[in-house]
């Protein structure tokens, strides 16, 4: 068993994603996954039956994978953010995430996954190769 029981899949090419991520660095048993890594694909195909491209957050404990507005609300919320924030947040997840994209120049746009799901039996199994694979929150994004 790992130190995890939650994990973040985050776009690891981002810097605004990656510095929303570290926001969860003191919360322990949960860990982050660039989307790219292999284990983060083998878990996404697992779930979803493909890989979409997009913010995702698994908790093995309440066997929930947070998606998209989903994730984002998930994430703000343990984060101890205000209800107002992870409203906002949530309810504008796709304008905050074009935004942010053009400003950075990161290509490539969200796929449009949102909601909870429960954690499904190929992905349980899944998750703890996932867990393995992540690590602490980022600090920063690293070339």
């Amino acid at each position: 068993m790992t130190e995890y029981h939650a994990v973040l899949v985050f776009d690891g090419d981002c810097p605004f994603c990656s510095a929303a991520a570290s926001a969860l660095r003191r919360l322990p048993g949960v860990g982050a996954i660039p989307w790219g890594n292999e284990a983060a694909q083998s878990f996404l195909e697992a779930q979803f039956k493909e890989t979409p491209f997009a913010l995702a957050f698994t908790d093995r404990k309440e066997e929930r994978v947070y998606v998209g507005r989903g994730a984002a609300r998930e994430l703000c919320e343990r984060a101890g953010m205000p209800v107002l924030i992870q409203d906002i947040v949530g309810e504008n997840y796709e304008s905050l995430a074009d935004a942010i994209r053009t400003v950075t120049g990161v290509d490539g746009d969200p796929d449009p996954y949102h909601g909870v799901y429960p954690l499904a039996d190929d992905a349980r199994e899944e998750f703890e190769s996932l867990a393995a694979n992540a690590g602490s929150m980022p600090l920063a994004v690293t070339d």
